[in-house]
């Protein structure tokens, strides 16, 4: 593999990086829910999940028990 023979100077490490950026990331808002969230990204709304404005899945909402489960009434 091949090796530099001598160092890079900092000044040529800087040039190189100089292109590397920080970006903002882009959102929008659904069309069905309203909800702003990432492009192209799936997003929750009141237990469903929506992705291009479609129901891709639903959460099951366990439902909370009546009784005590520490045995004291």
């Amino acid at each position: 593999m091949p090796n530099p023979k001598r160092r890079h100077s900092q000044q040529r490490s800087a040039k190189r990086r100089t292109h590397y950026k920080a970006t903002i990331d882009t959102l929008s808002t659904d069309k069905t829910t309203g909800e702003i969230h990432l492009r192209h990204r799936a997003h929750w709304v009141e237990n469903q999940l929506f992705y291009k404005g479609r129901v891709v899945m639903e959460k099951a909402v366990k439902e909370a028990a009546s009784e005590p489960t520490d045995g004291t009434e």
